[in-house]
């Protein structure tokens, strides 16, 4: 990995946590609204993205969350599994604005995932939890799209690493 890369994905992670311990009440548990989450619609710019972002939300759940240990591996590997998606996607779509949305629509459908983390830790109703989760995820990636649109417009997310 090239240094420029490394330090890029090292502030990314950075930012990801920063944002994260500013919203933490409303993070975590059944109803979360995790704003750094828009930081995954980098990966459609660029996948080399894919480690900082991973590496934040690896942190952040170390750092901040009740049920850590769970939270290492369900959010996690949520978060590999929904970018990995996105990556794999984009080889046959080159519409930014397709991949944006379709970014949204794994992300907030793949949190079936950490539903059925909460009903394994504390035993929340699976179906409802998966609801609730969901929509967060699907709010704050979907205020995230032109967000990170109109940053990438100025910052070139695509010749950054």
């Amino acid at each position: 990995m090239k240094t420029r890369t490394l330090v890029v994905n090292s502030v990314l992670a950075a930012l990801y946590v920063a944002v994260s311990a500013v919203i933490q009440p409303i993070g975590f548990s059944s109803i979360q609204f995790r704003i750094p989450e828009m930081f995954n619609h980098l990966v459609v710019f660029n996948k080399k993205f894919f480690f900082g972002i991973i590496f934040g939300v690896f942190l952040t759940n170390l750092l901040f969350s009740p049920m850590r240990l769970y939270d290492i591996v369900f959010g996690v590997g949520h978060s590999a599994i929904s970018l990995g998606l996105i990556i794999l996607l984009a080889k046959y779509i080159k519409n930014i604005w397709v991949l944006l949305v379709a970014n949204t629509i794994i992300f907030s459908f793949n949190m079936f995932i950490i539903a059925f983390e909460l009903k394994l830790a504390l035993g929340f109703p699976f179906l409802l939890t998966w609801q609730t989760t969901a929509i967060g995820e699907l709010v704050v990636m979907a205020i995230g799209i032109p967000i990170i649109f109109a940053l990438n417009k100025q910052v070139k997310f695509n010749q950054m690493l």
